[in-house]
Formats: C-alpha cells, sequence, structure tokens
C-alpha cells in the first residue's frame, strides 16, 4: 500500500499535500489510517525543523519579512505574530499573539513575551500586517514597539524589529529608527 500511495502522489511531499479526501478514497485507506498517514508525515516534518541546523536563521529584517511576509500580506484581517528565535538568531518558531485590531491600548506586552519566556527564546522579532496594503507605520505602531523593547530589556530578550507587513512590501521600525531607543 505505501509504495502504491507514494507512485500516485509523487513522493512523500506528493503525499504530504494530498487532501485528506483524496487519501482516504484510495483503496485500503479509510479515516483511521489516511489520519494516521497524515500525522507521521507532519510529525516527521516538525521533527526535522527542530534540528537547529535546519532552522533559517535571521540576520536582518529582510530575513524575517522572507519568512511571514508572502502569507501575512493576504490575510484580511490585522494579525500580531512574534518570531522567536534562539541565541544564534535561529527561528524557534512563530506564534501568533493577537488577531484583529492592534493598538496599543490593547495590546498586552507580557503576552508578548509569554511564548518567548516559555521557549527560553533570546530574542524576538515582532510582526503584524497592515490589511489595507499599506505598511506605513502608524502612531499606534511605534507606542506599542517602544513598550515591547522597554519590556524586553527588563525581561533580558533582545526585541531586535518590529516589521509591519502590506501588499508586496514591509517595513522595519527599527530601521526608520521608531520606538527602538
Amino acid at each position: 500500500v505505501g509504495q502504491r500511495l507514494l507512485k500516485k502522489f509523487g513522493g512523500l511531499t506528493g503525499l504530504h499535500r494530498a487532501p485528506f479526501a483524496d487519501l482516504k478514497k484510495q483503496h485500503g485507506l479509510g479515516d483511521a489510517k489516511a489520519a494516521q498517514i497524515k500525522a507521521a508525515i507532519e510529525l516527521g516534518r516538525r521533527l526535522t525543523l527542530e534540528s537547529p541546523e535546519e532552522r533559517p536563521a535571521i540576520n536582518s529584517p529582510a530575513d524575517a519579512a522572507a519568512l511571514v511576509s508572502y502569507e501575512m500580506s493576504a490575510l484580511e484581517q490585522e494579525h500580531l505574530r512574534v518570531m522567536l528565535l534562539d541565541r544564534r538568531n535561529r527561528v524557534l518558531e512563530t506564534v501568533e499573539v493577537y488577531k484583529g485590531s492592534v493598538n496599543s491600548s490593547q495590546v498586552r506586552v507580557g503576552e508578548i513575551f509569554k511564548e518567548a519566556i516559555r521557549k527560553n527564546a533570546s530574542a524576538i522579532v515582532v510582526i503584524h500586517n497592515h490589511p489595507s496594503g499599506d505598511p506605513t507605520p502608524s502612531p499606534d505602531d511605534v507606542a506599542v514597539t517602544r513598550a515591547i523593547v522597554q519590556a524586553g530589556k527588563l525581561m533580558d530578550v533582545d526585541v531586535l524589529d518590529h516589521l509591519v507587513i502590506g501588499q508586496g512590501k514591509w517595513v522595519s521600525l527599527k530601521e526608520r529608527g521608531l520606538g527602538f531607543v
């Protein structure tokens, strides 16, 4: 059965991309077996990402933007995510902290750092999108950044940058000197 599935779907990548519904239609597979196959492939993918050598390193704002801008530029609501980094600035994980309007009165700075502390991250990159497509930072973006940077200093977690993602464009608040003192 395994060889037949690999051949039909074009290898492990094809099997990974195959919709669950297509997988369970295959002769000899039901819901349970199809779910086991999908779970095994996902586990393998996650184990690969666990390997420090495989995780991307963030050496510039462009590196961080390259990892998230395609997906985040298409979002219809504002999302705020935090990229968690290890001591060598390799990505540990990117977590979503807020969905909806992000302004200084709504953002709880502690929420920004909760996963960073839990995962023992050495640094973070804060990233949010502007669904309008215009990545120009608002005064609220600058105020939120200032509060996050101050909290990071207190918690010994470097805030490397805050990126605003627009349609096909992004802005680094750090490069513009906004909110970083």
